[in-house]
């Protein structure tokens, strides 16, 4: 979803307040403690970082589960967290371009899904929120989102018994706070993890490719064909999560990381999502303004505009490398990364 520019300030205030924690924290007896989750990692990524003052834990889960699915985070108490990224497109908007808030008004950035956001680095398409637990106000406080005011989204969570209590089980204390919402929410989206796809299970010898599968995967990883895995790196989380220009437009209609950095030669550049689940997370790139993988690949193929800033993989790239027989194989490997078990995973279901 998108940032507005006036939220940025307020967005690196709460990450501030995210990184100074520890100190005022209650010391709870050992009885009243919420109980630790052990988050499991499905083989072939790797450890998750968790930040020693957000420690996963079970009631922390649950009443961040509870909070995504539930409108009263927003100005008029009828959208969710869950009504833009729904588990069955990826926690994408289905196959919406612009997800629509409560005044019916539309973003201009296409909604990113949630997955694996445990190992990524900065958030949304520009990167205007330095961390997980940050991100998570942004949309709330939206105009063009969920258009709601904070001290009252809080006011009526304080008036709630049950988040009294569902606060109280998982931080010891029933005192709601901004920080605590946002730990909640951030503690339930690293949970989203999604790596037992046909391609995990090829990798750990529980299925093999078709031979078209198969040459779909050398066509993306061969650096004067797809060369898909400079950005999006094989295996794992599927993307560096770094920001790139990848000349979708001469000249950036949307200017993306430079309004967050300023700095000219991030004038066009976008996070590289993640390719996991991508089959199910249409319309693609920032806008949404390619309806098809098919599209995408021929944008990439032969479509890019030589920006000044143009991604070096791109900028010596041969254009019309790709044959309509390397594309459709590409296209074929690509849908091994749909993981139906984390589609269908009833912990994250509302």
């Amino acid at each position: 979803m998108k940032l507005p520019y006036f939220f940025i300030g307020v967005v690196f205030f709460f990450v501030s307040a995210c990184r100074n924690t520890t100190d005022g924290v209650e010391q709870l007896p050992l009885a009243e403690k919420p109980t630790p989750y052990k988050l499991e990692i499905p083989g072939g990524l790797p450890p998750m970082p968790i930040p020693p003052e957000n420690p996963l834990t079970v009631e922390g889960i649950a009443l961040g589960k509870k909070l995504f699915f539930d409108p009263i985070l927003s100005g008029n108490n009828q959208q969710a967290c869950g009504d833009c990224h729904r588990q069955s497109f990826s926690f994408t908007d289905s196959e919406t371009q612009f997800s629509v808030g409560i005044d019916q008004i539309a973003g201009n950035r296409n909604a990113m899904p949630l997955v694996n956001l445990g190992w990524q680095k900065k958030f949304f398409w520009d990167g205007g929120a330095a961390n997980l637990e940050s991100q998570v106000i942004a949309p709330i406080m939206n105009p063009i989102e969920m258009h709601e005011d904070l001290n009252r989204a809080l006011a009526e969570l304080r008036s709630n018994n049950a988040y009294r209590v569902a606060f109280k089980k998982a931080f010891g204390t029933d005192s709601i706070t901004t920080q605590r919402l946002m730990f909640a929410i951030a503690q339930f989206e690293r949970t989203l993890v999604s790596g037992n796809a046909k391609f995990d299970k090829v990798r750990r010898g529980d299925a093999t490719f078709s031979p078209q599968e198969l040459r779909g995967q050398q066509l993306f990883v061969d650096m004067d064909k797809g060369d898909c895995s400079h950005c999006h790196v094989l295996g794992s989380t599927f993307s560096d999560f770094e920001f790139r220009n990848t000349g979708l437009d001469a000249t950036p209609i949307d200017e993306g990381r430079f309004l967050i950095t300023l700095l000219e030669s991030d004038k066009g550049k976008f996070k590289t999502p993640s390719l996991r689940n991508i089959e199910l997370t249409k319309p693609y790139m920032h806008d949404g303004r390619f309806a098809t993988l098919e599209q995408v690949l021929e944008f990439y193929n032969s479509g890019f505009s030589n920006t000044p800033n143009l991604d070096p993989a791109l900028a010596h790239a041969t254009r019309g490398r790709l044959t309509p027989q390397d594309k459709a194989d590409i296209v074929v490997f690509l849908k091994t990364l749909t993981d139906f078990e984390f589609l269908n995973n009833p912990a994250f279901k509302q």
